[in-house]
């Protein structure tokens, strides 16, 4: 009953979110989902409904990597997409986030895709 209520919770924070961040071709949208253990980025262009760039903590460049934990695993999600992105050329996005709260792993995605070099 618990898990219900807090799904719907996040499913109508995603709605309002995604009503007001698109991606464009110039700007495609980061879009960051975690799981209870794995955390996935994605950075979509929502004109065309393709997705660009991907990245995930299964992937064997995070996987084999990381030793500590989760947001370490994040960290070097949003580092990999921002490498991906900037092979594409792609150097801006609009960070969406969702409907999780901006704090832990999810921030740790943003954190290592700036510090790649991607803007938002």
């Amino acid at each position: 009953m618990i898990i219900d209520v807090k799904r719907e919770k996040r499913n109508r924070r995603k709605v309002h979110i995604r009503l007001r961040v698109t991606g464009t071709p110039e700007r495609p949208r980061l879009s960051v989902y975690k799981s209870l253990k794995h955390i996935y980025a994605q950075v979509v262009d929502d004109t065309k409904g393709c997705t660009l760039a991907f990245a995930s903590s299964l992937h064997g460049e995070v996987k084999g990597t990381v030793a500590k934990g989760k947001k370490e695993a994040a960290k070097k999600v949003g580092d990999l997409v921002a490498k991906k992105c900037l092979e594409q050329k792609i150097d801006k996005v609009v960070f969406d986030r969702n409907g999780f709260d901006y704090h832990g792993r999810v921030a740790a995605v943003a954190e290592g895709a700036r510090a790649a070099g991607l803007k938002f």
